[in-house]
């Protein structure tokens, strides 16, 4: 599975700072919790990430 390909899978984000000063990026679905903790400077740079890779999104055309 790549980057392209689609899937119909339903899932939940939830993103907010831990009790311990991480950031966590939480997805739930139906039967699946994922939890991932970064550290500020990480989420910071994943942040730079979803920025740049919204900013690229933007350039393509998309196909109907």
């Amino acid at each position: 599975m790549g980057i392209n390909d689609e899937r119909d899978i339903e899932a939940n984000l939830q993103i907010g700072p831990t009790d311990k000063g991480m950031v966590r990026l939480f997805i739930y679905g139906d039967d699946v919790e994922i939890p991932m903790d970064f550290s500020p400077e990480e989420a910071e740079e994943i942040a730079d990430e979803i920025r740049a890779a919204a900013q690229g999104a933007r350039a393509v055309k998309p196909r109907r």
